[in-house]
């Protein structure tokens, strides 16, 4: 299956919604306010958030109101302003080969996918062929420490793993000098994501950023926070959360394929603008990648 044929089927939950939605109110009737508004809510209920959900509206509204238009007419429209929308947040992570290794902290809370993330980015960056570290900073969870050694196996990575329950700040240094020592080119380092304890989690990130930049004054150099789209709005207190902890520079989203509230990319780049890194609509080695607005606004609204 392609990617676009695996992000649209990743997306059918939200976009079976949005389609069958947008075709009820918008079959042999123009557009008027009762029309626009009653699209707004659609787009509102498929997690776009009210300040996207106001603007497309409107934007459809400059060109189309008072004639009749067919749903297809309209969620053409509609993904091709989503897509322009999302364009400015479509950023994949710049490997700066100078950064020798290139330093990788994803965070994230539990559940969200950061060790699949770990593990895919690290399988797609061998294809690539880099060489690549990982560090099982998540010292708190024994399963943590596992599946990466699992994603180790399956990927040809070093892990470098420690005791549960371990110093996770050690532990990331200890990865960085050898990632240095044996010229690897990027290093992903795991955490925890305890957000119910979050002074623990904000010292012990804080922590693993003064540990490594001891030895590299530049690193991280990217900070990934993975958001679980199956969360909606939720995803909004998490970013807020950790943008507190960790110098965020760029999101993955995971779990697109069991969510009907993928739209929430739209609500988190129009209020947040954090670029986003990467998408992910499966559980398989391949199906985690860059984020292409337009295969995303098109998938999004079925077409």
């Amino acid at each position: 299956m392609s990617w676009f044929a695996k992000l649209k089927q990743g997306l059918s939950r939200t976009s079976d919604r949005l389609v069958g939605g947008i075709a009820g109110v918008f079959t042999g009737r123009k557009l008027d306010d009762a029309a626009l508004e009653e699209l707004e809510d659609l787009l509102i209920m498929a997690d776009l958030g009210p300040n996207a959900a106001a603007e497309l509206s409107a934007n459809l509204a400059k060109t189309k109101f008072g004639k009749e238009v067919t749903d297809t007419e309209v969620r053409e429209a509609l993904a091709a302003d989503i897509a322009t929308m999302l364009e400015p947040v479509a950023q994949p992570i710049a490997f700066d080969g100078a950064a020798r290794p290139f330093v990788v902290l994803v965070i994230g809370v539990n559940g969200t996918g950061k060790t699949t993330t770990i593990g895919k980015l690290a399988h797609a960056l061998r294809q690539d062929g880099k060489s690549v570290i990982i560090a099982a900073g998540d010292t708190f969870r024994a399963a943590a420490i596992e599946q990466l050694q699992v994603w180790g196996e399956r990927t040809g990575t070093p892990v470098i793993a420690g005791e549960s329950g371990g110093d996770a700040a050690g532990l990331a240094f200890e990865a960085l000098e050898k990632a240095r020592a044996s010229g690897t080119d990027v290093l992903l380092i795991d955490t925890a994501g305890r957000l119910h304890n979050k002074s623990n989690l904000m010292d012990e990130l804080k922590k693993i950023v003064r540990v490594i930049k001891k030895i590299d004054p530049s690193a991280p150099h990217e900070t990934l926070l993975t958001i679980d789209a199956t969360t909606g709005q939720n995803a909004h207190s998490q970013v807020k959360a950790f943008r507190e902890m960790a110098d965020v520079s760029g999101l993955a989203l995971t779990k697109l394929d069991g969510s009907a509230k993928g739209g929430v990319i739209v609500a988190l780049a129009k209020t947040f603008g954090l670029p986003v890194r990467l998408v992910g609509v499966g559980e398989g080695v391949d199906d985690m990648r860059p984020f292409a607005p337009e295969d995303f606004a098109r998938g999004l609204l079925g077409l």
